[in-house]
């Protein structure tokens, strides 16, 4: 499971998430996107500990507490869904759903689709 941190201070850094999370268990890992155009951090985060448990612990501690400022938000990932695949916190971890459609156009008429279930 993986804990996703809203509404963060931009100021906010991987070692401080660390320190906090830390109080609950074992961090394993930690992902602040950055905004592809500016490089600036997003205001979100994803927390992943070793155990469940854990994570569950520091959900119900730190949800709608003040940090740095603000009222963070604490809760389970969920996972985004794009027209073609699941998307995780962590890249590495992204899969393929069972059923991907490719449309591809003929030069013959821009209104011709081939579709294709994909494995």
């Amino acid at each position: 499971m993986t804990i996703y941190i809203g509404n963060l201070s931009f100021e906010a850094e991987e070692d401080d998430l660390r320190n906090i999370f830390d109080e609950y268990g074992k961090v394993s890992r930690i992902s602040m996107p950055k905004d592809r155009e500016t490089g600036k951090k997003r205001g979100f985060a994803f927390v992943e500990m070793d155990s469940d448990e854990e994570e569950e612990k520091a959900i119900e501690a730190l949800d709608g507490a003040e940090w740095m400022g603000r009222i963070i938000k604490v809760n389970k990932a969920k996972p985004r869904r794009t027209a073609d695949r699941v998307v995780t916190a962590f890249p590495e971890r992204e899969r393929a759903t069972k059923a991907i459609y490719v449309k591809k156009y003929t030069t013959q008429s821009p209104l011709t689709h081939l579709w294709r279930r994909g494995d």
